[in-house]
């Protein structure tokens, strides 16, 4: 059983990287490919947080209640859709 609900989480997790992709493309810029920043100092890293803190830190950031210029361009265009997907997929990634 333990093997079935593995290989469901890691089916749901390749498809939310596919639904997301292009947009995981722009975070990973600064925040890796997997939410694990090269430069923490810098960039903080996105897995080990739950997907309803980046979904509220994303749409803080579009919305101006949370103030940084370049994440506020970088999240400018995305719709709900993409900010749950992009959360989804970095809640599920591995802290290394």
């Amino acid at each position: 059983m333990l093997a079935c609900s593995t290989l469901l989480a890691s089916v749901a997790v390749a498809g939310i990287a596919a639904a997301a992709n292009s947009k995981i493309a722009v975070c990973a810029g600064c925040h890796g490919k997997d939410g694990n920043s090269v430069n923490p100092t810098l960039y903080p890293n996105l897995t080990g947080q739950s997907e309803a803190y980046l979904t509220l830190a994303i749409k803080s950031y579009k919305d101006g209640s949370r103030s940084n210029g370049p994440m506020k361009i970088m999240v400018d265009t995305l719709t709900d859709q993409d900010i749950s997907e992009l959360a989804a997929f970095f809640a599920s990634q591995r802290c290394r």
